[in-house]
């Protein structure tokens, strides 16, 4: 059975204030460089290691997919848990530069590079319905295009993407439509 929620309304507000403030940054600065950013304004959980500054911000557009699986604690039903992303990710000037999948994975279109990463560590989303903000630190980066040598991952100014809050059944999986902002890293 495939379901799908449909997109929610941006609300106005600090996340959508910060989202548009990160586009006219991006677009201020040439956006996709290897030149330090200023980065995101994010909760000190997911801040970013006093060795390493930002060099590159994209957009992202597309899913968050989960599957339906029983509970991992042998108690009886089941859950929505997470598949994967399914994304497109766009440079400052909204041109596509990469695909974001599972892993979690980024990998440049044009080069080729691209950087696998675990969650390290995450805040809740302002905004109701949105998956958490990230810090994910690499542990593997290849190539030598957009993504080499990245060492950590934030993603911020999310939308959408959240789990179902209903019951689900084996075998059930559903896409929820999710925007974000990915910042990557290098060591200074």
């Amino acid at each position: 059975m495939q379901a799908s929620q449909s997109r929610s309304k941006s609300k106005s507000g600090p996340p959508l204030v910060a989202w548009c403030a990160a586009v006219v940054s991006a677009c201020a600065t040439g956006g996709g460089g290897a030149a330090p950013h200023a980065g995101p304004d994010v909760p000190p959980a997911i801040a970013l290691p006093a060795t390493e500054h930002p060099v590159l911000r994209v957009d992202a557009r597309g899913t968050q997919n989960y599957a339906c699986r029983a509970n991992p604690d042998g108690t009886h039903g089941s859950q929505w848990v997470l598949v994967g992303p399914e994304a497109e990710l766009f440079d400052s000037a909204g041109k596509v530069v990469g695909t974001h999948y599972a892993g979690p994975t980024w990998e440049n279109l044009a080069d080729g590079s691209k950087v696998i990463a675990k969650v390290n560590a995450r805040a809740d989303a302002p905004e109701a319905g949105a998956v958490p903000w990230l810090l994910l630190t690499a542990t593997e980066a290849s190539g030598q295009g957009m993504f080499a040598a990245v060492k950590s991952v934030q993603r911020v100014d999310t939308h959408g993407g959240k789990a179902p809050s209903t019951a689900c059944s084996s075998g059930d999986e559903v896409k929820v439509p999710y925007r974000a902002v990915y910042w990557f890293s290098r060591a200074k």
